[in-house]
């Protein structure tokens, strides 16, 4: 008697199954139905010979990587640093003016960060602390500029980052200090006039704020949770699209999109890495006012561990500087520029918190204090002023 078949496990019109040793037949093809599309011959080779230089590039790469440990172990005997701004600004930099195309000049820096990342993880993993949690732009920051093989020290602000830098917990530190469109970070300049760590880089980011939520509409949002600049930047989106919604300053942008996810009532401007790192839609993409909106970010290290980078070629140098309250004190500060030819590229004052309407003056140049010119401007700058502070010289970060 033929064993009985359970109703839904197949139909009478089901093919017998194959005997033991015997192989199953196939169905039959429809020859009713479209070919399956075929790829023209020339594709295929074209295809052959993109695998081919796919293996060359990465026996090249490991060349690459080999001879990056033998630079490891000699830095090792010689107690020198694994990572060496200047060094791969000037590797970059060699390489954009040898570049022929069609790859365009622009991708060459972020495609060499990812392979000196790369080979630098074989000497040592890089730390770095950065404002968190994940998903911030500062985080992408900090990718952006080290690579992505690094090990995170996602902070709660900035205070912490550069705690965990100048206490030996990561190796660099990322903050924001500047904005295109709403100006300086003012926690990070304060900071910066009393730790004892310095700028030994820069990376400016292309700023895209999204509005993120829980569910998937603007219906019934009461609040949205971002960064004090962050609100700032979206302001005449929020008035326009939610003039009745509370606008609650948090730590970060991300820390915004966190709490988003915890209360669907909230809503979060932050980065789309942050709206997926925590499972919410963008129901509003680039909301911020400035299409063009950048923020400027200072690599911070400290100075037993790392020293300052040597000249690049293309550098700028930054200071802190105060001088006496009192007629024509600012101009004779800034007179050694000028006598020396040495451009300034940002001033930004901040209360010296005195009570006594004192202030320091935040202060770019370009170039290094290793350059002649700029050198001898430094030294007569610092004799005309009261308090003087060399906060770094690192290589300029171009777009």
């Amino acid at each position: 008697m033929a064993p009985h078949v359970p109703c839904g496990t197949a139909s009478a019109t089901a093919p017998p199954s194959p005997r033991v040793g015997q192989s199953p037949q196939l169905p039959m093809a429809d020859p009713a139905a479209p070919a399956a599309p075929t790829a023209p011959a020339e594709l295929l080779a074209l295809r052959e010979r993109i695998d081919a230089i796919d293996r060359e590039l990465l026996a090249a790469l490991n060349r690459r990587a080999a001879v990056a440990q033998q630079v490891g172990e000699l830095k090792k005997r010689e107690g020198s640093v694994a990572f060496r701004p200047d060094r791969e600004a000037q590797v970059i930099d060699a390489l954009k003016r040898t570049n022929a195309g069609p790859l365009r000049t622009e991708s060459i820096a972020p495609i060499w960060r990812e392979i000196m990342s790369a080979c630098r993880a074989l000497e040592t993993l890089t730390r770095v602390a950065y404002l968190g949690p994940a998903g911030t732009f500062s985080e992408l920051a900090a990718l952006g500029y080290f690579g992505s093989s690094i090990q995170h020290v996602p902070c709660a602000n900035i205070d912490e980052v550069f705690r965990a830098t100048g206490a030996g917990a990561a190796d660099f530190g990322v903050v924001p200090v500047e904005n295109s469109t709403e100006g300086v970070v003012a926690r990070s300049l304060d900071v910066l006039l009393t730790t004892p760590l310095f700028i030994v880089g820069e990376t400016s980011l292309f700023v895209r704020h999204n509005l993120l939520r829980k569910d998937n509409s603007l219906h019934g949002i009461q609040a949205v949770c971002a960064h004090p600049q962050a609100l700032a930047q979206c302001h005449a989106w929020l008035s326009h699209h939610l003039p009745d919604v509370e606008r609650r300053p948090v730590t970060s942008n991300a820390e915004g999109a966190r709490l988003a996810s915890l209360d669907p009532a909230l809503a979060a401007i932050a980065s789309e890495r942050a709206g997926s790192e925590w499972g919410l839609h963008v129901l509003a993409p680039a909301i911020q006012d400035d299409p063009h909106n950048r923020t400027r970010f200072a690599i911070v290290a400290h100075p037993d561990h790392h020293p300052m980078p040597r000249s690049s070629g293309h550098d700028c140098t930054s200071l802190i500087v105060s001088v006496a309250n009192k007629p024509g004190a600012v101009h004779d500060m800034l007179v050694p520029l000028k006598r020396h030819g040495v451009s300034m590229s940002r001033i930004e004052s901040r209360p010296a918190r005195s009570g006594q309407w004192e202030y320091y003056f935040y202060i770019d140049i370009q170039g290094h204090p290793d350059d002649p010119v700029v050198g001898t401007a430094l030294r007569e700058l610092r004799e005309a002023c009261e308090f003087f502070k060399l906060l770094g010289a690192y290589p300029v970060d171009v777009h």
